[in-house]
């Protein structure tokens, strides 16, 4: 969320800003509004201080015991005025700040320009593609030769974008999120957590999914949301809290279920599970002070390309621009696998930096040097998706015969096995 402050400060900054983005000059309007809602609230404070005034009057005047009736109509008047606009302040911040969540974040300098994916930068590529001496098949074709992956029973209890893994795949997925987990706390200093599922509207709202992407969203009969990633309960642990500057950085990490409607993706990858409305993933958050967020941007990526390293897979870096960086997000890079039975990179981790952007819809601060509070930095991550490290293990070590190679850092977390073969 923005900074009306700040807009009324650099109104030529926040247009240009938020152009970057293809959004139209939004603070005339912005300004307008705030500016109504200040004036109320003067008006409301002189009311205030005529009714005190005329109190006096009226109560000397009773002690005089003079006529009060005019004063005491006068009276009578000023509060119905003061009852108008008690009832319309409330109204009018609200709308504000309604509209000041609707715009979004403001992107870092470097985050290059342009509409959309065909614009975003390669930073790196890591690894080497695999030459293989067959056609290499897509992840679900692998699945289904081997007998450990059913679309058809997921289909038949839950229906499409939804997958039944069993065996060995549903060890090797348990594999891969224990591995990330046992990395990321024993190596990168994350603290593993374990968050609801379940989360209410100001949590969605603190971290940006609500009310934009509701449709996005799954919304259970009493009013809850299932999360579409741990971001939004990790992060929402901060909310509307005032942190000592000594606990920062803090770093979270959880291996939790998303949930996804996935409503704008008709007809997208509806083969397999690359888009899927349920699916496990390890989550990245970091809260630090905000002179330190770049630099645990650059950290946190780097923990997510440790995971894709270790497990042999080739993958590029790519600093997203202006038209594909997320809404709440300030610069985001994605780390994107290989998929040989694809022939293309596909998208395994998101790390977004979002600045002070949910610190201040979620009222998230800490005590500076000064000893005055401030907002935090809030950043997220993927550590990495499970769903899409499964699938990146089953094209980039399948084998001829139909047989999966199970990468050697997973071996001790498969009780041994080292090469997975139909049921």
């Amino acid at each position: 969320m923005h900074d009306i402050k700040a807009i009324r400060e650099n109104s030529l900054r926040f247009d240009t800003a938020l152009g970057r983005r293809g959004v139209s000059p939004p603070s005339g309007h912005l300004i307008a509004e705030d500016e109504r809602r200040r004036i109320a609230i003067l008006d409301l404070q002189e009311l205030q201080t005529k009714r005190n005034s005329l109190s006096k009057r009226i109560g000397e005047a009773k002690r005089a015991q003079l006529d009060t009736s005019e004063m005491e109509a006068e009276g009578t008047a000023l509060r119905v005025q003061m009852e108008a606009l008690e009832a319309s302040v409330p109204q009018l911040e609200a709308n504000l700040r309604k509209d000041l969540a609707s715009y979004p974040n403001i992107l870092d300098a470097d985050v290059p320009d342009g509409r959309d994916e065909s614009f975003n930068k390669t930073e790196k590529t890591v690894g080497t593609l695999r030459n293989f001496a067959f056609t290499p098949k897509e992840h679900f074709e692998i699945g289904e030769k081997l007998g450990l992956m059913d679309f058809a029973a997921a289909a038949k209890i839950a229906g499409s974008r939804f997958t039944v893994l069993r065996g060995a795949l549903a060890r090797l997925e348990r594999a891969l999120g224990q591995f990330m987990l046992d990395t990321h706390t024993a190596e990168h200093g994350y603290t593993e957590t374990i968050v609801p599922l379940l989360v209410n509207d100001a949590a969605m709202f603190g971290t940006g999914q609500l009310p934009k992407f509701a449709d996005d969203l799954f919304k259970t009969t009493d009013g809850r949301w299932l999360i579409p990633t741990a971001e939004v309960s990790l992060t929402n642990l901060v909310a509307n809290e005032i942190l000592p500057a000594e606990k920062l950085p803090m770093r979270l990490t959880a291996l939790t279920p998303s949930f996804r409607s996935e409503a704008g993706s008709a007809g997208r990858d509806v083969r397999g599970m690359l888009r899927q409305h349920q699916f496990y993933k390890v989550e990245l958050v970091s809260i630090t002070r905000p002179e330190a967020s770049a630099d645990e941007h650059e950290k946190m990526t780097r923990c997510a390309e440790v995971i894709l390293e270790r497990l042999e897979l080739p993958y590029r870096r790519m600093l997203l621009c202006a038209g594909d960086t997320g809404f709440s997000a300030a610069k985001t890079y994605d780390l994107e696998v290989w998929l040989p039975g694809q022939g293309m990179y596909r998208e395994i981790s998101s790390c977004s930096n979002t600045r002070a952007f949910q610190a201040r819809r979620m009222n998230a601060r800490f005590r500076n040097a000064e000893k005055k509070p401030e907002f935090v930095h809030t950043l997220n991550g993927s550590g990495v998706a499970v769903g899409r490290a499964l699938i990146a293990v089953l094209e980039n070590y399948q084998n001829e015969d139909g047989s999966v190679t199970v990468p050697e850092v997973l071996v001790p977390y498969m009780g041994g096995l080292t090469v997975i073969r139909a049921a």
